[in-house]
């Protein structure tokens, strides 16, 4: 069993992220009773302490420095392993997001790790922790325990509930200087292509599109009914190559992979590209004109029609039922 756990916090317009708060409830499980260390690196992170304690971390490491207000692999690598070898874990935990992907197999090599990534669950077996991952674009699940070395995974995200906010947790700073010299790379700007609001990739509803929105216009049904719901948009990679929105919105093999508590997709075929990247999702609800369309062979509520007809009302309603409960 690990007694000390590292985990990585991420930040997004100087707010964590969901899943740093997943990974935390992760990390708290691997401890079995032991220290789960958060570490919160960039310009100006201490703010974001509080937060940590009351989602369960016992101790945060902070690294302010404006060379670290963006994620780059010299910057972070240079930050990350002056931590670790401070800590000396027995466990790693990052999110399975874009910055999580790119930078746990650099760390895993630096510090010759095995790395399981993209975990959706984590059991204990024999005194053993088994980690579960899907393969073959979520056709199939394996199982995985770490035999030698210590245990870094990265978990994808709304996948492991993250522990009950407490504000009445507290724990202990500790802020530590590293040096960060020769970054082979610099960041002069971020130009932002998707849409304002909830993370997609960490979002508990998601409005999805496919061709049969029939235009960049037609979004606009979908992006009325995600705001009422609280939710993001989505797109299907057919979407995205007739240019009806940004490929920044894509779900699929080759976008995003997401696990919503609610995933509705609108005008979308289902082809195998597009389900692996949200046939995971917890309920899904089907919008579509043709009755044999592939997408009802996975979805848990269907209905055969216009999405035009069909988003609007829906929207309608759930502005109703909103307003009843407020």
């Amino acid at each position: 069993m690990a007694n000390k756990v590292l985990i990585l916090a991420e930040l997004r317009d100087q707010q964590v992220r969901n899943v740093s708060f997943e990974a935390i409830a992760a990390g708290k499980k691997l401890a079995a009773g032991g220290e789960v260390v958060a570490l919160l690196m960039g310009d100006s992170v201490k703010s974001q302490c509080e937060k940590m304690f009351q989602y369960g971390a016992d101790r945060v490491v902070i690294i302010e420095d404006e060379k670290l207000e963006n994620y780059t692999p010299d910057g972070y690598s240079q930050a990350f392993l002056a931590v670790y070898d401070k800590e000396k874990p027995h466990a790693i935990v990052f999110g399975h997001t874009a910055l999580g992907k790119d930078f746990s197999p650099k760390v895993a090599n630096k510090l010759k790790l095995g790395l399981i990534s993209d975990v959706i669950a984590i059991e204990e077996e024999n005194r053993e922790f088994v980690y579960t991952r899907p393969i073959y674009s979520g056709k199939a699940f394996e199982k995985k325990v770490v035999k030698e070395g210590i245990p870094f995974i990265t978990i994808r995200p709304n996948n492991i509930e993250a522990l009950s906010k407490d504000e009445s947790r507290t724990g202990e700073i500790t802020p530590i200087t590293v040096e960060i010299n020769n970054l082979r790379t610099t960041i002069k700007e971020i130009v932002r292509k998707a849409s304002d609001g909830v993370d997609l990739s960490e979002a508990n509803v998601i409005v999805a599109g496919g061709r049969g929105v029939k235009s960049a216009e037609g979004f606009k049904p979908l992006h009325e009914l995600a705001n009422v719901l609280g939710g993001a948009v989505g797109a299907s990679r057919g979407a995205c190559d007739a240019d009806y929105c940004d490929y920044s919105l894509q779900i699929g093999q080759t976008g995003k992979v997401v696990t919503p508590d609610i995933y509705i997709a609108c005008g979308i075929s289902g082809a195998i590209q597009h389900l692996a990247g949200m046939s995971n999702s917890k309920i899904i609800v089907a919008i579509n004109k043709d009755p044999e369309a592939n997408i009802f062979n996975i979805a848990d509520y269907g209905i055969v029609g216009d999405l035009f007809e069909v988003v609007p009302l829906l929207t309608e309603e759930f502005r109703k039922l909103k307003a009843i409960s407020s």
